[in-house]
């Protein structure tokens, strides 16, 4: 009774024998009504949807490939079975098929409470790959060339926007033996088929909770340098960056920034992981280390020394555009902070204008601030940090912490900070302690008491009229 295949297969259960017998209730004037049209009622649908997900996982996937994997019948099944669960038992998971035998030999039919609670599933599943679709084809608009005839005001349509509703699509990737702590339960949720991060683990065992967020953080913070960079994260917040003509040279100076925080840390380089710069780890106790990839001797390195090191390979330094953040009752999302927008333009606010070691240096260490919790200090000399003081509710604590973590080294260094000075005690401590350059944004009510200590202190001060807090 039910019509072809049509159209290369693009149509085939869309017919009133198959949905009439699904959507049927049980009620005598929907079965005359079957029983009239020589149509029997359906008892139970078992759909697996075109694997949506799995294709655009797929290295370099066409579009019009991608839309071919857009199951339309299937999805109108589940629908159908889903909206009808009173009499209807519908699967879309092959992990349900045994509890739905289970129940129908024991019992003879599904459970009512079994067939609702499969229906929600169904929908669930039904949402996800929809929103797939959706954020698919949202990205590859905002990919394309704009068409002939287009105007600018048409262009800004496709930008990054907020949009009025958030759908994700994410499926659980990994079950984590625990959250930040072993009384909570965890989980990775990601796109299907993407490793972890959007990398590949190469060596050591599934990343943890902490272990996630740390690499991620260290990961965010090496891309923002262009040479040979290593940075050096424990519990958020980085504790050593430095740059070099090559990563061996920066470990070094990245680790002697606080050598005992970067105990059981983790690193982060933003060039392939040499052997030279493996063996520059040798002594010190790191859970985990990501880099676009890893030559084969640094491989065979790590696998003799320290086969219990977790090392991630993501070779994509794209990041995506937004953010997300729960809280209580619903989720922030923000633009990613890349930096400081095009345009802006250092201004120097004091007598004293920083001389160009001083400026490289305090280019150096605004990059670094941006990574650090708020409120955020950093000490340099040269393109390396030599004390860092973040995540503290005072800024005049955040500068005394990380003079302390430099010492004597602070004699000589510059300082960034990753928001506007709010009484001049800040500067007064740094400068006491040898600073001679600092860099921030500006827009206290006491800039002028703020840079006429400067000036009084002999410290050269730059405002950049950007902000970076990282909470």
């Amino acid at each position: 009774i039910c019509a072809p295949e049509m159209l290369g297969g693009r149509v085939k259960p869309l017919h009133p024998a198959i949905h009439a017998g699904i959507l049927a209730r049980a009620i005598q004037a929907d079965m005359a009504e079957l029983a009239r049209h020589n149509m029997q009622p359906i008892d139970l649908v078992v759909c697996n949807l075109y694997p949506f997900q799995e294709t655009i996982a797929g290295p370099d996937v066409a579009l019009d490939k991608a839309v071919e994997h857009i199951d339309i019948g299937g999805v109108t099944l589940l629908r159908a079975a889903g909206k009808n669960f009173e009499r209807v038992t519908v699967v879309c998971d092959p992990d349900d098929y045994g509890l739905v035998l289970a129940e129908v030999r024991a019992q003879g039919a599904v459970a009512a409470e079994t067939r609702q609670w499969l229906a929600v599933k169904a929908f669930t599943y039904i949402r996800n790959y929809d929103a797939a679709i959706e954020v698919y084809l949202r990205q590859s608009l905002s990919q394309a060339p704009a068409p002939l005839g287009r105007t600018d005001r048409d262009s800004q349509l496709l930008a990054p926007q907020l949009p009025k509703s958030l759908g994700l699509s994410l499926a659980l990737v990994q079950e984590m033996r625990y959250g930040e702590n072993p009384h909570q339960v965890a989980g990775l949720y990601a796109d299907s088929g993407v490793g972890p991060l959007g990398g590949n683990l190469l060596q050591g065992k599934p990343l943890s909770y902490n272990n996630m967020l740390d690499l991620d953080a260290a990961w965010a913070a090496v891309q923002s340098f262009d040479e040979p960079t290593i940075v050096i994260v424990k519990h958020l917040s980085p504790c050593g960056i430095a740059s070099s003509d090559r990563l061996a040279a920066a470990f070094p100076a990245a680790l002697a920034s606080d050598p005992v925080s970067a105990f059981g840390g983790v690193i982060a380089a933003n060039r392939p992981l040499d052997c030279a710069t493996t063996k520059e780890m040798r002594e010190l106790f790191v859970e985990a280390v990501v880099a676009p990839s890893f030559e084969d001797e640094a491989l065979e390195c790590f696998a003799e020394h320290k086969p219990s090191c977790r090392l991630l390979a993501i070779p994509d330094t794209m990041q995506p555009p937004w953010q997300l953040r729960s809280v209580t009752g619903g989720v922030l999302m923000q633009s990613v902070d890349h930096g400081d927008p095009p345009g802006v333009e250092w201004r120097v606010l004091t007598q004293r204008a920083p001389n160009d070691a001083e400026m490289d240096s305090l280019r150096f260490a605004w990059r670094a601030c941006q990574h650090v919790k708020s409120n955020a200090i950093v000490l340099a000399r040269g393109v390396a940090t030599v004390g860092i003081g973040g995540g503290l509710p005072s800024r005049v604590d955040a500068v005394k912490l990380a003079v302390a973590k430099a010492g004597e080294r602070a004699r000589g260094a510059v300082l960034a900070s990753d928001a506007f000075f709010p009484f001049p005690d800040g500067v007064e401590v740094a400068a006491e302690a040898g600073v001679t350059a600092v860099v921030q944004p500006g827009g206290s009510v006491k800039d002028e008491a703020v840079i006429a200590a400067a000036d009084r202190l002999g410290v050269a001060m730059v405002f950049t009229g950007v902000r970076h807090f990282r909470h």
